[in-house]
């Protein structure tokens, strides 16, 4: 029988990114001309990967962005987030304690986002966490992304699981979608960057602090999925 598997969302799930992802993108955008973005404006900014908080600041300012500029704003972002990783980015409070439980209990994690994986990866290795999963997908590791099925599904397979056996942990629309659409079980946290009320998105289960999630919940959430 196929272990249970819990696929986490990175940024606003596992780990507060929110100083780190502010500052690399003001140093792409300020560049341009772009007035700086605030902490206040990342809950609509983020969640769709680098490309995306770039092209949302520019439409927040009212600026045109063509293809090369877009190019250009990548590779100042990406690269100035490489070299600062892990910055003052942190597991959120209760996350490793969370992880042990699960492990201990013989669960399966995984990591699914639409960071790029290369900067997935590298913020994971930065803060210790890396060799905890079983698999790592970022929004560039196959030809889709959250919130289609298959970016999820594929991060399952990898991970030597079913989809009949996981749970998606997310703190945002995409996650919650790509779990609906993948016919797998979801877990919010509302202390993520979701720019609406994480309850206004109907996941099967809400928790408030990682304390709350526990393999007893996993196979309580996997139970009622299945009936």
């Amino acid at each position: 029988m196929s272990l249970p598997l819990v696929v986490f969302d990175l940024d606003g799930t596992l780990v507060d990114t929110a100083p780190d992802l502010v500052a690399s993108l003001n140093h792409a955008v300020t560049q341009s001309g772009i007035e700086p973005v605030t902490y206040a404006d990342l809950t609509h900014l983020v969640g769709h990967g680098a490309r995306a908080m770039i092209e949302r600041t520019f439409a927040l300012r009212g600026k045109a962005l063509s293809e090369e500029e877009l190019t250009w704003q990548m590779k100042e972002f990406v690269d100035f987030y490489h070299g600062s990783m892990p910055g003052e980015s942190l597991p959120y409070p209760g996350l490793i304690a969370a992880l042990d439980r699960l492990q201990d209990a013989g669960l399966k994690l995984a990591v699914c986002t639409n960071k790029p994986e290369m900067l997935a990866k590298r913020l994971l290795d930065g803060l210790g966490l890396i060799d905890r999963f079983a698999a790592i997908s970022g929004g560039d590791t196959f030809s889709v992304r959250k919130p289609h099925a298959e970016h999820l599904l594929s991060t399952v397979a990898n991970a030597g699981a079913v989809a009949e056996h996981a749970v998606m942990v997310g703190d945002s629309l995409n996650d919650i979608l790509v779990a609906r659409n993948a016919s797998v079980p979801s877990i919010a946290v509302p202390f993520g960057y979701s720019d609406v009320p994480i309850e206004s998105l109907s996941p099967d289960r809400i928790i408030k602090h990682f304390d709350e999630l526990t393999p007893d919940l996993v196979r309580t959430v996997l139970g009622q999925k299945a009936k």
